[in-house]
Formats: C-alpha cells, sequence, structure tokens
C-alpha cells in the first residue's frame, strides 16, 4: 500500500509518473466500482444513510461556519448523467488524515514495531511542517513504509481495513460534507473519491459510505502479492488532477459540468480541471486562492479553526497527533 506519510509538496507541473499515477488509478477506480455495483441486496441495505456516520463530531447547524453566498440556481443538477463529483478525503470528507489511521490500525496488529512507529511518525511531522519537497526523505518515506506491507496479500490488507475502518475512521465522517456528496448520488451523479491514500483504503470507505468508488494510490502487486513498489507515484498534487482527467475521459464526463471539493491547496490542479469547485474546511493558501477566483467555501469545522494556524489542517490532525501516539507508544512500552 501507499507510504503513511509524506511531505506537503510545492505546487509542480504533472510528470510521466504523475500521468502514469493517476492513469492507473482511474483504471483500479472503474475495476472496482464495477464490483461495488454488484453489491447483493443485503450489502447495499447495509450501506448507511446519508449523515448517520460521524454526526458525533459535527457541529450544530447554527454553529457551522460557512461562507455567505448569493442566490444560485439548483446545484448539483438532476438527470445529468455528464456530470460527477470528485471529493478529497483527508479533512474534507473525514477529519484527520486516513493513512494515519491505517498506520495506528496496523501498529495495533504488530505490523512493525515501537521503532518503526517513531520513525513514521517524525517523517510525517517532519515532511507536513516543513512544507518543503526533499527527493530523498521523500523516497525514504515511500520506501519505509511500503516494506510494510511488502509480501503481505492484497486480500489480507483489505480484510484489515475493514476493521480499521470501524475502530477509527467510522466517527470521523464530517456530515456536512457526506451530505453534499449525497446530494449528488440523488441527483443521479456519480461521486468518486480521490485521495493519496491507498486505492484499497479509499476503496472501502467509498463503499461504506454509499459512494461510486475511489481513485487512490496503485501500490504494485504480482499474483495478490504486494511487491513493495508504487505504480507512478503517490496519487497527490498533479497527480490527482490526471487521475480525474483519465477517469472523466473514460466514463465520458463532461468536466466542465463536474464539481470537486477540497481542503488543501495542493489539489488546486484537480479543483481547477472542473466547472464547480469547492473549497471545503480550507486551509489559508486554498481559501485565498478560492477567494480570488470566485469558488465556493464551505467550512464544517468548529470555532477551533485550522485555518488560523500557519501549517496545512492536515498537519494538525496528521502529523502532529502522529508524533503525539509515538510518544505515548514508547512511553507505555518503556513502562
Amino acid at each position: 500500500m501507499a507510504a503513511l506519510g509524506w511531505l506537503t509538496p510545492r505546487r509542480r507541473s504533472a510528470t510521466a509518473r504523475s500521468v502514469l499515477a493517476g492513469e492507473a488509478s482511474a483504471e483500479a477506480a472503474r475495476k472496482t466500482a464495477q464490483g461495488l455495483d454488484g453489491l447483493d441486496g443485503a450489502d447495499a441495505d447495509a450501506r448507511p444513510p446519508a449523515g448517520s456516520e460521524g454526526a458525533a463530531g459535527e457541529a450544530p447547524a447554527a454553529e457551522a461556519a460557512e461562507e455567505a453566498e448569493p442566490a444560485e440556481p439548483a446545484f448539483p443538477v438532476a438527470g445529468d448523467d455528464l456530470a460527477a463529483a470528485f471529493f478529497d478525503l483527508d479533512n474534507t470528507v473525514m477529519q484527520g488524515a486516513a493513512i494515519f489511521h491505517f498506520g495506528r490500525g496496523l501498529y495495533k496488529r504488530q505490523f512493525f514495531d515501537r521503532r518503526e512507529l517513531a520513525r513514521f511518525a517524525w517523517q510525517q511531522a517532519w515532511f507536513r511542517l516543513a512544507g518543503v519537497e526533499d527527493p530523498d526523505h521523500m523516497q525514504d518515506a515511500r520506501d519505509s513504509a511500503l516494506s510494510i506491507v511488502k509480501g503481505h496479500k492484497v486480500c489480507e490488507l483489505m480484510s484489515i481495513g475493514e476493521e480499521i475502518y470501524d475502530e477509527y475512521m467510522a466517527e470521523r465522517i464530517w456530515p456536512g460534507t457526506r451530505a453534499l456528496a449525497q446530494a449528488h448520488l440523488d441527483a443521479g451523479q456519480k461521486v468518486w473519491l480521490v485521495t493519496a491514500a491507498p486505492v484499497e483504503t479509499a476503496t472501502i470507505i467509498a463503499r461504506r459510505l454509499g459512494l461510486t468508488g475511489a481513485l487512490g494510490t496503485v501500490a504494485e502487486s504480482v499474483d495478490g502479492i504486494y511487491t513493495g513498489r508504487l505504480v507512478g507515484e503517490p496519487l497527490h498534487g498533479p497527480a490527482k488532477a490526471e487521475a480525474v482527467r483519465a477517469l472523466a475521459a473514460a466514463e465520458g464526463l463532461d468536466l466542465e459540468r463536474c464539481a470537486a471539493y477540497s481542503d488543501s491547496h495542493n489539489d488546486i490542479p484537480m479543483l481547477s480541471l472542473v466547472g464547480h469547485p469547492y473549497a471545503i474546511n480550507p486551509d489559508t493558501k486554498l481559501r485565498k486562492h478560492a477567494r480570488a477566483h470566485d469558488w465556493r467555501l464551505r467550512d464544517y469545522r468548529t470555532g477551533r479553526k485550522a485555518v488560523k494556524v500557519g501549517v496545512p489542517a492536515a498537519a494538525g490532525v496528521g502529523a502532529i497527533a502522529g508524533g503525539a501516539a509515538a510518544a505515548i507508544a514508547l512511553h507505555r512500552r518503556r513502562k
């Protein structure tokens, strides 16, 4: 699976590896979506109703901060089969970073030891807080994380991912964003998650939320066994845009009629592709960009706004919490 943490990079243009990662993610997403369409009635009935997951973490509607907007035509447009919606995952659909919670679950199941946990926590914190892309550090983080799942079966990690979703992720879904996704579904449109998290993890979350499918980082596997290598690169920044572009071409979508939602300025390439970009719980840079380009904004966080912090919102929950978890784990082990 994908690395458990990496640097928040500077904006950069798509490379051949970005295109490869995007195309591989789009292909994987379409295959898994076909599997989701084939769910039997019992599985379909098990899907939670709109807004049912994560309600405990949502502020009352009157307290949810929203940007004032003029009256607009109804959106999404019902019956527009050339339109779809693309949702970033971390801090857009779910509070915190999915890959951090997945790492917690793997540590609990003894996939790696306390020394590796501390190493991942340090890499996550350094990458997020430094705000600079260092190729050596990036490669080190990816190699370290991929080595954990190398040799494991894909089906094994999928089964564990289901358990980890129930343990750590289900209660962290933002009901406000979940309702936006449901509005697209109710209008007859497909809804896709787009994330740097492993495509397997993203697919589990999409299925649990009743969404169409997910675009995520693709880890290479041979005969159902992880090789410890990625296909292309992590689905981050320009690679996300390439994945959306590839999926839209394969699905016959009109990107000008599509919508995209994200909290991070790293997703500006993806947001810029569509005709209806939304900044959800935006970091400072994305909020500034959204206002400059008249993009819609929504904020479902409570009074302690992450936008007031000088680091990306994901850093507050992912990197710092990761470091705290590592410190606590090490302290307990030493007792």
